[in-house]
């Protein structure tokens, strides 16, 4: 029988009670099991492990009982903040409560460039909703540099929320205040402007700053890691709003005076004009109107040429409209009578060197018909009869070379030397309004002293609750004398028919002068002026108008100011609905284009040559 070709091992067989002690021993392990450690160093392995445990068992309990409210703390300010709550900016109203400035709720975006990394599309999605450029906005992201990048201020909620829609990582929005002005550029010198965070700038919103802005409020909230608001927690503090400012203006007469002013300067060609509306009773300012004019709304209109509001901050020289007041001071010191009469005689007067002139000689005239025809050699004699102390006492208790205190920025005092200081020449051309200067404000406010028995009441520009208070200018005989011979001069005759309203009675006197410029008199620049009151039974209105610059064919006042006047009164008479004091028939109302009578140009500028520098003389240029 043959052997098979392949035959296994025999099994090996351990000795019985041995196979354990042979598994046993490390020589029967295998080399990746065997594991040969000293007792002690097992040990030791093993505390090393059981200590680490225990440290981090007591740091934990330690920040879980000790510094639980430590680190509470820290982890809230990681997710909470406390955002500001903007303030409401106080309105400002007219005098019926109708708004002139508001405030609206806008938001403010802004960006995180180093956060930021927008697609194409959310760029060129993002310059469309807000009209600008896709390159621009795109370096503006792309600029790593900068943490904080304004993108847009001051923008309306609804594009607000369309930008946010986007999801842009990187793009933040803040809350704010936009300030509205409804009436546009007609309360624009006025009310003045605020700055991008809505702080008075010009105007009444800086003159009130404190009494408009409001106190910003707090909250805390949860802010996610983007830095948008998740939760409000709690209100910490709330917002406290400005007050609410109400104004002396009328918005209609407001309107009307911007209007008729506008068309004026534009007829004119002339280069600028004011207008001021008062409250003979009471010295509110119911309107004040500038051009050129700019819209508070858009600030692409904004230029310090237009800024200015120059019924308030520009002087010039008055001219024939200081007349009443110097007769006023020479009726109190007793040097004329309303019936006195002086001789003008050719038309002209000599003063040292100098010859005051009128236009037109008048001979023998009455002291009514001196200022109803503005004479100047008339005014210039009794000058050199009064006390130039009577003369700068009126002067001054009008308000000459002292800001009129209206509450407007910007006031300015105007120029009243003192009276020892005048020459004779000096103190003949003062009588008509040469050599000294004011605002048109001024020349308004002083008016109002012939509406109110010689007394002129404090001007403001916010609406009054209580009595006016008021100074004396005038004896009230002088005031009531000096409103009959103002009268006078818009009658037939007179300096101004074109200064009348149909049914109504009306007071008032006009002014033409050589600007004074670079320290000389510009012989073919005039200002032209009128100021007057109405009804001139029982005066309630006082209205000026200056125009700059006429350059067209005239530049009398009694042509280019007194018509403004005519239809500012006449609106502002019917707003106020003020009863007539006289029939509408053509003794009242104003000639049309063609005059119906001949109007005898005033002479306010005599033929006199150039004189030095501050004595007050203009250039001979007759008027």
């Amino acid at each position: 029988m043959s052997q098979p070709a392949f035959e296994p091992p025999p099994r090996a067989t351990a000795p019985r009670g041995g196979a354990k002690r042979a598994l046993g021993r490390p020589g029967n392990m295998h080399p990746l099991l065997r594991l040969d450690l000293q007792r002690w160093r097992a040990r030791l392995t093993l505390g090393l492990l059981f200590a680490g445990f225990a440290a981090l068992s007591a740091r934990a309990v330690y920040l879980q009982v000790w510094q639980s409210e430590f680190l509470t703390d820290q982890g809230e300010k990681r997710a909470q903040r406390i955002a500001p709550i903007p303030a409401y900016r106080g309105m400002i109203t007219d005098r019926r409560g109708e708004p002139l400035a508001v405030s609206t709720p806008v938001e403010t975006l802004w960006i995180n460039p180093k956060q930021a990394n927008p697609s194409a599309s959310q760029i060129q999605a993002l310059a469309h909703i807000l009209d600008k450029n896709p390159d621009q906005i795109a370096r503006l992201f792309a600029d790593k540099r900068k943490g904080f990048v304004y993108l847009e201020r001051l923008l309306e909620p609804t594009k607000a929320e369309q930008a946010k829609a986007l999801k842009i990582v990187g793009l933040y929005s803040k809350p704010a205040y936009r300030r509205y002005y409804p009436a546009g550029e007609v309360t624009s010198h006025v009310l003045g402007i605020t700055d991008i965070e809505d702080n008075g700038q010009e105007g009444l919103e800086l003159a009130y700053q404190s009494w408009l802005t409001g106190e910003a409020g707090a909250q805390r909230v949860v802010k996610d890691r983007p830095g948008n608001v998740v939760e409000v927690l709690e209100r910490l503090k709330s917002p406290k709003p400005g007050r609410d400012l109400a104004l002396a203006l009328n918005q209609h007469i407001q309107y009307l005076a911007y209007r008729e002013l506008n068309d004026a300067v534009a007829l004119n060609n002339a280069r600028a004009g004011s207008v001021v509306v008062l409250d003979a009773r009471t010295g509110e300012i119911l309107a004040m109107a500038n051009t050129p004019g700019f819209n508070p709304n858009s600030r692409a209109t904004f230029a310090a040429e237009r800024l200015r509001n120059r019924a308030v901050t520009d002087t010039f020289e008055p001219g024939s409209t200081m007349k009443p007041l110097f007769v006023a001071a020479a009726l109190d010191a007793g040097v004329v009578r309303p019936d006195s009469v002086i001789d003008t005689g050719p038309g002209w007067f000599i003063i040292g060197d100098k010859k005051i002139t009128d236009t037109h000689p008048k001979g023998v005239m009455t002291l009514g018909q001196a200022i109803q025809v503005s004479s100047n050699v008339a005014v210039a004699k009794i000058a050199l009869e009064t006390r130039s102390e009577d003369y700068w006492r009126l002067l001054s208790r009008a308000g000459l070379g002292a800001p009129p205190k209206s509450g407007m920025l910007g006031e300015v005092s105007g120029r009243l030397r003192p009276y020892g200081t005048w020459r004779p020449i000096e103190k003949a051309t003062m009588a008509f309004g040469h050599g000294l200067s004011l605002s048109l404000l001024q020349l308004a406010h002083a008016y109002t002293a012939f509406a109110n028995n010689g007394v002129m009441p404090q001007i403001t520009v916010l609406r009054r609750e209580g009595a006016a208070t008021g100074t004396r200018v005038m004896s009230a005989a002088a005031s009531a004398q000096i409103l009959h011979m103002l009268e006078l001069v818009t009658q037939d005759g007179g300096t101004a028919p074109m200064a009348r309203v149909a049914g109504y009675r009306v007071a008032g006197k006009t002014g033409t002068a050589h600007k004074f410029i670079n320290g000389s008199y510009d012989g073919k620049a005039y200002i032209s002026s009128f100021v007057g009151l109405a009804p001139a039974s029982d005066p309630r209105l006082v209205v000026a108008v200056m125009i700059d610059e006429p350059n067209g064919r005239e530049y009398y006042g009694g042509l280019i100011a007194a018509p403004v006047f005519s239809k500012v009164m006449a609106g502002a008479l019917r707003f106020m609905a003020l009863p007539p004091d006289a029939p509408f028939d053509r003794t009242s109302a104003p000639p049309g284009e063609a005059p119906m009578v001949p109007v005898v140009p005033e002479a306010d500028v005599p033929l006199v040559s150039l004189p030095p520098v501050g004595t007050g003389v203009p250039p001979a240029r007759a008027t």
